[in-house]
């Protein structure tokens, strides 16, 4: 039996059309690649932005075995109690006590865990607790029960997302960003094994802004004002990266972006 697991983690899934999309590709894509574990970020996957029971249903459906949300994660009232309830379902775990849901959870494959966490950052979104510190506590509870560890940290700014790559470094076996739905091109092997890349990219209509129909943010920088966004409707693809992990010591070995169309 191999000792290296090959992770999929996709790039935020945009509305319907990011949910169809995967649909269509992602089997395809896992059973071609020979992947073991799918991480998806659905914290858009709801017409309107916002993640729903039936939107993360489809997901998993489609070939996840993990979602991970973001700062919309919850948006929508109709999520509380699915989070509540559900394992493989999570929310930033920086966000204050008593919210709903959980920031972390382990994916149990029996013949190996893989810990995932989510976290928020601070620069340009909403106030909450420190992502450097949540993740080291973190990080020490599923260390007791695997050593293959997987962070996406939902941010804004990509010096912080770098930062805490670099911090992290050594500690888990992967830190992804996500949130700016841009694929960025820097996937690397840190010097002390962690598999890192600043953005994932995203899952739906390829020509828009994040998804958005490009007329109406285009109108909203011209003229200063938000009008109620709308996703576009071209074609879409799917975008995330591949980390092959050692399971005997959790480091990532190799590491490839991906772009589906």
């Amino acid at each position: 039996m191999s000792r290296k697991i090959k992770v999929l983690c996709v790039g935020d899934v945009v509305g319907n059309s990011g949910c169809e999309f995967l649909r269509k590709k992602l089997a395809q894509f896992k059973t071609e690649n020979n992947i073991d574990i799918c991480i998806v970020n659905g914290e858009n996957s709801a017409v309107g932005n916002g993640m729903l029971p039936n939107s993360c249903g489809h997901i998993f459906t489609s070939g996840a075995d993990f979602i991970t949300g973001g700062n919309h994660s919850l948006k929508r009232r109709e999520i509380f109690e699915y989070l509540d309830r559900t394992d493989n379902v999570i929310r930033p775990a920086n966000y204050g006590d008593g919210v709903w849901g959980k920031g972390y959870g382990i994916i149990d494959k029996g013949a190996y865990k893989v810990g995932v966490i989510n976290l928020l950052g601070r620069v340009y979104l909403e106030g909450h607790a420190d992502p450097f510190e949540t993740a080291e506590n973190i990080i020490k509870e599923l260390k007791e029960e695997t050593n293959i560890i997987f962070v996406d940290f939902h941010a804004e700014a990509t010096a912080e997302k770098k930062a805490l790559g670099y911090f992290l470094d050594g500690k888990v076996s992967a830190v992804f960003g996500t949130h700016t739905h841009i694929q960025t091109s820097d996937a690397q092997i840190m010097a002390n094994g962690t598999g890192y890349i600043t953005d994932l990219g995203m899952t739906g209509p390829e020509e828009s802004v994040l998804g958005v129909k490009k007329e109406i943010i285009i109108e909203k920088f011209r003229k200063g004002f938000t009008t109620m966004f709308e996703t576009a409707d071209t074609p879409a693809f799917m975008q995330g990266c591949v980390f092959t992990v050692d399971r005997d010591n959790g480091k990532t070995v190799e590491i490839e972006p991906i772009t589906i169309r």
